[in-house]
């Protein structure tokens, strides 16, 4: 639009010869007063430049278009701010190829108030070393002036050539010497430290030092089975199961797609009341598609069975099927408007500024606890979930989370399931190594699960050991190695996650434990925000 004044100033450095850039840009649209100054300092053609985005209460709006390439040899960003009055603020990432590069991290928790110093944080931009390609980040800061309502948007947008590594690197659980020390006492209460900042974890598996890590275990205890394990059986058989809860199509109205994989989808949808047809609920209604098989289908109906009949406020069974002849079979359950917990999570990374969807630390905590809550019940009825992942649970607007079925988990999250030589499917990066060797499942199995769903909620909705080779799972994990600390996670809360990963099925908590944990560490956050 507009001419903008720029104004340069070169000057030496005293560090050296190279010299200094000060580019300062001045624009007339002001957003309010008290806004952060905020300039970036990276590398340009051989330069130590400085660009101004925000100053004296100004948003530089022509800075802010430029969408700058960084040096592959740069890896990190580093940016310069401070605000005269309270201003708080967000932090969310998004790369556009994740399997050429890591998700930035910061040095800074993700949400939090601006400096009234003049501070610096840093950005790492991290290349996977998988595969070549020209990646484009966005950063986005989003600041609310004096906890008022309006939000200013901040985005940062920049490329980086990623290159593939010719040879990987081979990682000695020795080499590690910065392991992260968990240390695990569940019924003790949480102490004040909750908000405190972790250090920066520069790997993506660490060792965690509980106890039993001292010396490898190469057995395990008999553990229980599943005592109502769904066996293989028939598409008749299958739909004889769960006729009782049949419905006629008449009353089922698809709406929008929520979901489609390759033969399975699930839909939107409306169900008429069969004694009153003038009442309406709304339903998630799964199904497939007509490429899918009759083992698929099979599958689809069998797997929905598994919460059947269960009663509790962060459960979610099924509560009709469609099995008519002719039509494809469907499976409904209540719907709760915020959907599918991992998509939801990963929408909350960068916040839309006309429909910011605020998530803090205290509120990712309650989302566990309901989680804890509905496994320690199942854990009470001798049901064992075998795939508690955020994929197979559904939020709605009032962050009530609740269990699902995994039933279309495999065809919706393909990336999540992984083959192992024998034709079945399996949550690799999810499962306890007992699971993984041994095909045994149980409680303590599901404790695993839900460690590395804490973990999940943690990130935002990351995949945990996303550059592990699936089939070294089992290797790595009886080597002692375990996702790193979130760089926004507090101590005490890694230390949760830690205990559900002790390698011996006996010395991992309990749900209810759990439960306890959480509850008092969620407590002793809202007391320090």
């Amino acid at each position: 639009g507009e001419p903008f004044p720029l104004v340069l100033a070169l000057q030496p450095l005293l560090k050296g010869p190279t010299p200094l850039l000060v580019l300062k840009v001045a624009c007339s649209n002001v957003f309010g007063p008290a806004l952060p100054c905020l300039t970036l300092l990276f590398l340009l053609t051989g330069l130590d430049a400085e660009l101004s985005y925000v100053r004296n209460d100004v948003v530089n709006h022509y800075a802010l278009s430029f969408n700058l390439l960084i040096p592959s040899e740069t890896n990190n960003l580093h940016f310069t701010w401070h605000a005269k009055s309270k201003v708080e603020y967000k932090l969310g990432f998004q790369v556009h190829d994740p399997m050429a590069m890591a998700l930035p991290q910061a040095n800074i928790s993700l949400q939090g108030e601006v400096p009234r110093t003049l501070s610096v944080f840093r950005v790492e931009l991290s290349c996977t070393g998988r595969l070549d390609s020209d990646v484009t980040i966005l950063m986005q800061l989003n600041l609310t002036i004096n906890s008022s309502k309006n939000i200013t948007v901040l985005n940062f947008k920049r490329r980086k050539m990623c290159y593939k590594k010719l040879e990987p690197e081979v990682k000695s659980p020795t080499a590690d010497k910065n392991s992260s020390k968990a240390i695990c006492n569940i019924s003790d209460s949480s102490s004040s430290q909750g908000l405190s900042q972790p250090s920066t974890q520069t790997t993506q598996y660490l060792r965690a030092d509980t106890p039993n890590n001292a010396t490898p275990v190469t057995s395990y205890p008999t553990l229980r089975i599943e005592k109502n394990d769904l066996k293989s059986v028939t598409l008749m058989e299958a739909k004889a199961k769960v006729k009782d809860i049949a419905i006629s199509r008449e009353r089922i109205t698809l709406k929008d797609v929520l979901q489609e994989g390759t033969f399975g989808r699930i839909f939107h949808g409306i169900l008429i009341e069969e004694k009153d047809p003038s009442k309406e609920k709304q339903v998630f209604v799964k199904t497939v598609k007509d490429q899918a098989s009759e083992v698929q289908v099979t599958m689809m109906l069998t797997e929905s069975c598994k919460l059947r009949g269960l009663h509790h406020r962060n459960l979610l069974p099924i509560t009709h099927v469609c099995i008519e002849e002719g039509e494809k079979p469907m499976v409904l359950l209540p719907y709760m408007n915020w959907g599918n917990l991992k998509l939801f999570l990963r929408q909350c990374k960068l916040v839309e500024a006309n429909n910011p969807q605020a998530i803090s630390q205290q509120d990712l905590v309650h989302m566990a606890i309901q989680i804890a809550c509905g496994m320690s019940y199942l854990a009470r009825r001798e049901v064992i979930h075998k795939d508690l992942a955020a994929r197979n649970c559904v939020i709605d607007d009032a962050l009530q989370v609740k269990i699902t079925d995994n039933a279309l988990s495999r065809d919706l999250f393909p990336m999540d399931y992984h083959c192992l030589g024998d034709n079945e499917n399996r949550p690799v990066r999810w499962m306890a190594l007992e699971s993984l060797v041994n095909n045994e499942f149980s409680s303590a199995s599901d404790v695993w699960a839900f460690g590395v769903t804490l973990w999940e909620l943690m990130t935002l909705g990351q995949t945990p050991y996303v550059d592990i080779d699936p089939f070294e799972m089992a290797a790595y994990l009886k080597d002692g190695y375990r996702i790193a600390q979130p760089i926004n996670c507090p101590d005490e809360l890694f230390a949760v996650m830690a205990c559900c990963w002790a390698l011996d099925p006996e010395e991992r908590p309990k749900f209810q434990q759990l439960v306890q944990c959480l509850t008092e560490f969620h407590a002793a956050l809202g007391a320090y925000v």
